[in-house]
């Protein structure tokens, strides 16, 4: 029996993810999630005690968690963005980022709530600045980190056993913010933007604070960096 608490992250194989799946661990078995199986594989030969489980969220059945008897820790870091106009973007743009962004991060939690109870676990949601604020062309995307606010707010209500954490990081030095950036037309600028360690530091606060104290919320910006 693995005597170390089994800690299973969503969209380990870069960024937040990975960097998520590193802080935790020292201390916890990982379990790494993503689509990318030979990057999952390289975080994994770096953590001390780690597995893939190349899982496609949108698609999960009972039958893939079935091994998953107990976990005292899940954090749903996996996301998409599709940016547009609210005039140009299609009904299927919408259905998608709304699936992975939140219906998949509910069955997920789902599926794991018996595990979840029996640790008395932590759920952490990796949400984003546009949870808290919504900029044109951001629509779709910050209608998914609005509602998965609310599914962290009522989790946190029915499962008083478990701890619910909602982390709001702003701009991060990920391939998504490069990818946003090209968006954008503008230059993608490490230096101004939070690192993933850094939101990985903010998720190991929440998950290593004592038995007593219930970290809810916790909004990180760049110091000097932008905003939204």
């Amino acid at each position: 029996m693995n005597e170390r608490p089994t800690a299973l992250v969503t969209g380990a194989s870069r960024g937040i993810g990975a960097a998520v799946a590193e802080a935790l661990g020292p201390t916890h078995h990982v379990i790494l999630n993503g689509r990318d199986e030979e990057s999952l594989a390289a975080v994994a030969a770096g953590l001390p005690d780690a597995r893939v489980w190349p899982a496609e969220l949108t698609a999960l059945t009972e039958a893939a968690v079935a091994g998953i008897g107990r976990l005292d820790v899940l954090v749903h870091s996996a996301g998409i963005n599709r940016m547009g106009r609210i005039a140009d973007l299609s009904a299927a743009a919408w259905r998608e980022t709304l699936e992975v962004n939140v219906v998949a991060v509910a069955e997920l939690t789902r599926l794991l709530l018996p595990a979840l109870r029996t640790a008395g676990g932590h759920v952490v949601c990796v949400n984003s600045g546009s949870g808290q604020r919504a900029n044109p062309e951001w629509g779709a995307y910050a209608a998914s980190k609005f509602a998965l606010k609310a599914f962290a707010d009522a989790l946190r209500l029915e499962e008083p056993r478990l701890r619910v954490t909602t982390v709001y990081p702003g701009r991060t030095a990920t391939d998504m913010q490069r990818e946003l950036r090209r968006y954008e037309g503008g230059e993608f600028e490490p230096e101004k933007y939070l690192t993933p360690r850094s939101v990985a530091r903010a998720v190991l606060a929440a998950v290593t604070a004592g038995p007593d104290a219930h970290l809810t919320e916790l909004t990180l910006r760049p110091r000097g960096g932008p905003v939204n």
